[in-house]
């Protein structure tokens, strides 16, 4: 538990000082594609979650596991690429006007905020599972999941929102 608290702080504010470094890093052009390497990556977490609760209300737990695995890994992955891409490029500005402005911005804070937010929820729900502690598991879960999803499914309408937009 004390790597979970540990991880849970140092991520969010690892992020939070990158993203305001305004000396970029020149790790070549190719970092450039990272945005759609990362709306796959949220696109696959989010059927993975879907499949893997689907799976678990079948009873369906070693595949339930690894389908979670997998969201896990890509997270994992999504961490990579979000740190890759933001310490080399300036950030994209969102061009849409009116009401687009609007929801773009709700969906892109939403977003951020509760990625911050289920970061240790998915830790400790991961970490439940794996030390075998399943009442505590899928007491966890009920909040992680629905928090999670969100996350996962807003990543892949702001990345659509801003990919006309990207350079």
């Amino acid at each position: 538990m004390v790597w979970i608290n540990l991880l849970s702080v140092v991520i969010p504010v690892v992020v939070a000082l990158m993203l305001g470094i305004r000396q970029k890093f020149d790790l070549g052009a190719w970092t450039r594609t990272l945005p759609h390497a990362i709306g796959v990556i949220n696109t696959l977490t989010s059927i993975l979650l879907i499949y893997g609760f689907l799976l678990i209300k079948q009873g369906k737990i070693e595949q339930h596991k690894k389908a979670m695995t997998g969201a896990f890994l890509l997270g994992g992955l999504f961490l990579v690429c979000y740190v890759g891409y933001h310490i080399s490029n300036q950030s994209t500005k969102f061009g849409g006007e009116g009401f687009m402005r609007y929801l773009y911005f709700f969906v892109l804070i939403s977003h951020i905020g509760l990625s911050f937010v289920v970061l240790p929820l998915v830790l400790r729900t991961y970490y439940f599972s794996w030390t075998n502690q399943m009442a505590r598991h899928r007491k966890m879960a009920k909040i992680a999941f629905p928090i999670w999803l969100y996350v996962s499914i807003t990543g892949v309408i702001a990345y659509l929102m801003i990919r006309p937009y990207y350079a």
